[in-house]
């Protein structure tokens, strides 16, 4: 975990929301990182839920949208994550779903490790020409890293909602 104490201060917040997204004490609920701590990967893989994406696709979305960040804020340029929007999961074995998670927590690191290189001065200029709301482009730097924050939350409270659907699934 990086040492937070050599940022700018105008990135301080951003860096520790970012963080508290993924194994912080978030006052919304469990950051993402406590939410698949002790999932399998069969209950990953599961679609509890009709027509919602399982946990493992969650993982890999959220990880692939923060890599998409990183590599934003190192160079200016804008797409999708290179696996896409939404990857596909792989053999759904124990092996793969630890490497997921580990992806995750790697991705955490790897917009943290970025933001502490990004100019200050930059924060307020806009990410992007057109608003684009799936590409998130069009908002400003800022606005692209409160966001990341609040995708995880997003994403943080379905994987919390499919367990619940897991947990009400095995009763029956």
């Amino acid at each position: 975990m990086r040492d937070l104490s050599t940022f700018p201060p105008a990135l301080v917040e951003l860096a520790k929301d970012i963080r508290c997204a993924q194994s912080g004490d978030a006052w919304h609920g469990p950051a993402v990182g406590a939410l698949v701590h002790g999932v399998t990967a069969l209950e990953a893989a599961a679609h509890p839920v009709p027509g919602a994406h399982s946990i493992w696709e969650v993982v890999l979305h959220v990880t692939g949208w923060r890599n998409e960040i990183a590599r934003r804020l190192a160079t200016g340029m804008l797409a999708e994550p290179a696996a896409g929007d939404w990857p596909a999961v792989p053999a759904v074995n124990e092996a793969a779903w630890t490497a997921a998670v580990a992806g995750l927590e790697a991705s955490t690191d790897a917009v943290i490790a970025a933001l502490a290189t990004f100019p200050v001065a930059r924060l307020g200029e806009q990410a992007g020409d057109t608003r684009d709301p799936a590409l998130g482009s069009g908002v400003t730097w800022a606005a692209t890293l409160r966001g990341l924050a609040q995708h995880d939350a997003y994403h943080g409270g379905q994987i919390g909602l499919l367990k619940k659907a897991l947990a009400v699934r095995d009763e029956s």
